[in-house]
């Protein structure tokens, strides 16, 4: 019986470790849970409207493989950029009214997307395809305002107790909106195109604009005033601290400049290389959109290429079950280590699709994928907010995200010409080459953990692990 007992308490304490962050998480204030419906339902619109974009462009605005993939890269590397210059705003005015002039940007980007076919002539710079610019122009403010201020959310609305999870729940939800598209939309899109005019996209379109009116409904009515002094006061309570604003000197606009220059980010050597080694890896997000939906919907034929949308959209579901469960697990380990195995467990199973296109490799490849994703992604978000001097979370998530920028437009560049010779449109799937394409793609993502791997010495005598006041 004593022989047991060991045993018995390795299992109860794996269990309490696991379970005991989402009780506390659950047990936040209105305005957390508020937050975080929000960016279930963004999580939603943004992944659907973004897994369509590359093949809207093809089909409603008349635009070839490269173009297209130009177009996405410009809202996808905009909204990054957008970010660095826009990030400060929930520093600045607030979360609440962050969050809504962000999506109030975001509901004029997407009627004017939807609109943009019915606006005029298809083809490069005629009238459809600049409607559909200025619709990219306004989605690339807003979610340059609505990133930052959530994650600058999380921060000021969780404890030192549920912050890990506060991060991975968020990151986590966004991802689950990311799925939902893959169900709700081949029903929706395949009845349109079976009316006529093949406008199933376009409806789904339409679909997700009506869903940003709702997503702004949540934020008005659920993070009210009221909730975020009563989320704030209940924060300060637990931490035993007055609010962060009240522990600020009061500034003028000139000493906030000096000390946001002070304090500037850019400065940080180490802090350069951590993010911008990640880019690497990063392209296989870009993939998500840039690649895959064309890649399952020419190199393969029945279930994966008329139910394409499901597939593309497999990453997020994984990644909403996954991270909540890895963050409980490791929440207590080392953060640069984490990097390094999640970035390899990630960048690895792109050799897989190497291989050919069959399911097995499909399923491999986004399973593995997702699980280096969850070892490591949230971890990297909650490591530059935590490090972030305080009323700076904002720019430091914005400046923190730069390298997305680069990523984006990069991958942007050269994805359009590997679709053309790899994997082009209207050929038989026994023609195509998409094996070069994912080796290659795999090489350039493993160069982030070797990066990681080679500087680990350097990175660790400064690494920041908490801001110090």
């Amino acid at each position: 019986m004593e022989e047991n007992t060991p045993k018995t308490n390795i299992i109860k304490d794996t269990i309490t470790e696991v379970t005991q962050p989402f009780k506390d998480l659950f047990h936040t204030s209105r305005a957390l849970f508020g937050l975080n419906l929000s960016y279930l339902i963004e999580g939603f619109t943004y992944f659907g409207v973004l897994g369509y974009l590359t093949l809207y462009f093809n089909q409603y605005i008349g635009l070839n493989d490269i173009h297209a993939g130009q177009m996405v890269g410009v809202l996808t590397a905009g909204i990054t950029l957008s970010m660095l210059f826009l990030g400060a705003t929930v520093d600045w005015i607030g979360l609440r009214k962050s969050m809504l002039y962000s999506l109030l940007f975001m509901l004029a980007g997407r009627v004017l997307i939807s609109g943009a076919p019915s606006f005029g002539m298809s083809g490069l710079w005629n009238s459809s395809h600049i409607f559909a610019m200025f619709g990219i122009l306004g989605i690339v403010i807003g979610y340059g305002i609505y990133m930052p201020a959530c994650y600058a959310g999380v921060k000021e609305l969780t404890t030192e107790k549920t912050s890990a999870m506060g991060y991975a729940m968020l990151y986590a939800l966004m991802n689950l909106g990311g799925f939902l598209p893959g169900i709700i939309a081949p029903p929706v899109r395949q009845y349109f195109d079976k009316a006529g005019n093949n406008s199933g996209m376009v409806a789904m379109m339409w679909v997700y604009t009506i869903f940003t009116v709702v997503g702004i409904g949540v934020v008005y009515f659920i993070i009210t005033k009221k909730a975020m002094a009563k989320a704030l006061e209940d924060v300060s309570k637990e931490n035993k601290v007055v609010e962060e604003k009240e522990t600020m000197p009061e500034m003028n606009l000139k000493e906030k400049f000096r000390f946001y220059i002070k304090n500037f980010p850019l400065r940080d050597l180490r802090f350069l290389f951590f993010i911008f080694i990640l880019i690497p890896v990063q392209t296989l997000f870009a993939h998500n959109w840039l690649t895959l939906p064309s890649y399952f919907k020419r190199a393969f034929e029945g279930t994966v290429s008329n139910y394409f949308e499901f597939f593309t959209n497999f990453n997020p579901v994984l990644i909403f079950i996954l991270t909540p469960v890895v963050t409980a697990l490791t929440s207590k380990k080392d953060t640069y280590k984490m990097m390094i195995i999640g970035t390899f467990v990630m960048a690895s199973p792109t050799f897989i699709l190497a291989t050919g296109p069959s399911l097995p490799a499909v399923f491999g490849y986004l399973i593995i994928m997702s699980i280096g994703e969850a070892m490591w992604q949230p971890r990297f978000l909650q490591w530059v907010a935590e490090i972030a001097p305080k009323n700076m979370t904002g720019i430091y998530m914005g400046i923190g995200q730069f390298p997305w920028f680069m990523t984006k437009i990069v991958t942007s560049l050269y994805s359009g010409w590997f679709l053309m010779h790899y994997c082009p449109d209207n050929t038989a799937p026994s023609l195509m080459n998409t094996q070069t394409m994912w080796l290659i793609y795999g090489f350039i993502a493993i160069i982030s953990p070797v990066g990681l791997l080679l500087a680990r010495k350097w990175m660790r005598k400064g690494f920041k692990v908490k801001h110090e006041a």
